[in-house]
């Protein structure tokens, strides 16, 4: 019995990093269609996205798209985040399925948190027919290979929305004073604890399930050994992260 447990938190983990740190995913949402025996059938289609604070999926999507379309016909959906397709075996990989509802948000936080992981779309977001989607997660389904799949609750794998508050409330905070007190130390954790190298990586975002960094070429996710349950627990945290990156 605990070797279960076990393995489903970690499970919980692996789903988090994966909406965390991954782009883009494949969104399935039923066919839009005047002809009634196409009507309902599954459609898959690219999706990048980003997380919010809770790690809701966050997306940008034309009216003029069919999954948009078929949003507003049904807004349920499900997003299939994975790595699994850069292995030998695909199979073996770890991927996770979230499902929910996808709504229209007029959140200027989701706006930006969106264009700060795709700022490219920056171009295109204000065109009259974009609008930014939010989905509601209800629940998930993780896979991680052979007899490694289970079922996860939305309160397993998305943060309480009263510790989401806390985070938003400091989060600029804690970037500014790591960024202009503690560049090297920001540096160190993406070279040494990501293996990434580059050079001006600052960090970008923090949330209860780690941190996030950027520079010029790309973006890096480090996540925290356990969830934070208190915002007051970033400063230990990352004094612990920085101890790390030194050695």
């Amino acid at each position: 019995m605990a070797r279960s447990k076990q393995n489903k938190k970690d499970f919980v983990k692996i789903s988090k990093h994966l909406l965390r740190a991954r782009p883009a995913g494949i969104l399935s949402t039923g066919l839009a269609s005047d002809n009634p025996s196409e009507t309902g059938w599954p459609y898959g289609s690219l999706a990048t996205f980003a997380t919010d604070m809770d790690g809701s999926p966050i997306f940008l999507f034309s009216e003029l798209s069919d999954h948009c379309q078929n949003l507003n016909h049904d807004a349920r959906a499900s997003l299939v985040v994975e790595n699994a397709l850069n292995k030998r075996h695909p199979q073996t990989g770890a991927r996770v399925t979230v499902m929910g509802r996808v709504l229209k948000t007029d959140d200027p936080r989701h706006r930006a948190r969106y264009l700060k992981n795709h700022p490219n779309a920056a171009v295109y977001a204000d065109f009259g027919d974009f609008h930014f989607y939010k989905m509601d997660v209800e629940k998930a389904r993780f896979v991680g290979g052979f007899a490694k799949a289970v079922w996860l609750k939305k309160q397993e794998i998305i943060s309480p929305e009263h510790l989401c508050i806390d985070f938003i409330t400091m989060e600029t905070d804690i970037i500014d004073h790591m960024n202009n007190e503690h560049g090297d130390a920001v540096a160190n954790m993406v070279h040494h604890l990501l293996g990434r190298k580059g050079l001006k990586w600052r960090l970008s975002g923090i949330d209860p399930d780690g941190i996030d960094f950027k520079n010029a070429s790309g973006f890096a996710r480090l996540d925290f050994d356990q969830a934070l349950t208190k915002v007051n627990e970033c400063r230990s945290e990352l004094v612990k992260l920085a101890g790390l990156a030194k050695k």
